[in-house]
């Protein structure tokens, strides 16, 4: 059984309202799916209403210029990471996503700093008024990555700011400014959202290659 089969299963039963945790445990015992096609399946299948709702919400990727943006530092950091490693998904919200499953246990690499290079690049291309990382301090040496930030933001001559927060997510949520975040709950919950990975592949076209489809995968 083909992870893409397992995907139309569970795309039905959402669509039908069953809870995610619920259809994608069904489906994935009832095809014997392994731990990582499950991970995959639970990141990328999305029901049909709730992807609907979030592509209508999206702003346009030029309305960071002028603006500040709020960004969800380990998970847009870990998503660009993911797309240079080419573990990375596109799922059915329009949402690129990491398939690495490290955000409790991130650790700073090579990749880390090249990530953190082309994001800022692609800020400074877009021109916002402000820009602000957003850390979860409850993950060890965010205040180390926070403080590298804010030298990068710096030397790319960004305003902005890095800092970290107990309460990041709800912060996020709250928050009036543009806010970009691969986080579902993030997303709907945020007055303002932009699919910031989506608009940086959209940039940077080569990127596209480190980014996986559903269909691409095989059980």
């Amino acid at each position: 059984m083909s992870i893409e089969d397992a995907a139309i299963d569970i795309r039905y039963l959402l669509n039908r309202g069953f809870p995610q945790k619920s259809a994608v445990g069904f489906v994935c015992d009832h095809y014997r799916m392994d731990s990582d096609s499950r991970h995959i399946l639970s990141r990328a299948v999305i029901a049909r209403s709730i992807c609907e709702k979030r592509r209508l919400k999206f702003l346009p990727c030029d309305k960071i210029r002028g603006n500040k943006v709020i960004i969800d530092g380990y998970n847009i950091i870990i998503g660009m990471e993911s797309i240079l490693e080419k573990k990375a998904i596109l799922c059915d919200d329009g949402v690129i996503r990491d398939i690495k499953g490290v955000s409790r246990n991130f650790s700073t690499s090579g990749n880390t700093h090249h990530a953190i290079e082309l994001i800022l690049s692609f800020l400074k291309e877009k021109g916002p008024s402000q820009v602000c990382f957003l850390f979860d301090s409850q993950i060890s040496k965010s205040g180390l990555l926070a403080g590298l930030l804010r030298e990068k933001i710096d030397q790319a001559g960004l305003i902005g700011d890095a800092g970290t927060s107990r309460h990041a997510d709800h912060d996020l949520k709250c928050s009036h400014d543009i806010v970009a975040s691969s986080d579902g709950v993030i997303i709907d919950n945020a007055e303002r959202t932009i699919n910031f990975l989506f608009c940086m592949i959209c940039e940077i076209p080569r990127l596209e290659a480190g980014i996986s489809r559903i269909n691409e995968f095989t059980g």
